[in-house]
């Protein structure tokens, strides 16, 4: 069996491209993730975008925090992950269809 990746994805004030970076990790061609995202008190509409994500998919989990930064933010949603491996992706990023797959094929040879 494939191990569980979780996507830690610190968000603050990226409502304009969340949702094309969480699309680009769901579309992925490896299959067994979690998607934790991280509202680090976003001012604009970031923590609803998230929410509205969260619905649509139920591998995305969402948390909402008041703004401690983005080292607090990414070490929270460390703690939070249930995965064997850990990729960070910041809210703005797009990765491509087969970096998770690529990635836990280099991961597990070694």
């Amino acid at each position: 069996m494939n191990p569980l990746v979780s996507i830690i994805v610190p968000v603050y004030n990226v409502e304009k491209y969340l949702e094309d970076c969480v699309n680009s990790i769901l579309n992925q061609t490896y299959a067994n993730i979690e998607v934790i995202l991280v509202n680090d008190g976003s001012t604009d509409n970031s923590g609803k975008v998230c929410d509205l994500l969260r619905l649509k998919n139920n591998k995305v989990k969402v948390f909402h925090n008041n703004n401690y930064g983005v080292s607090y933010t990414r070490n929270y949603a460390i703690k939070m992950a249930k995965g064997k491996y850990i990729l960070p992706v910041d809210g703005d990023d797009i990765i491509g269809d087969t970096y998770i797959e690529k990635a836990v094929s280099i991961l597990e040879k070694n």
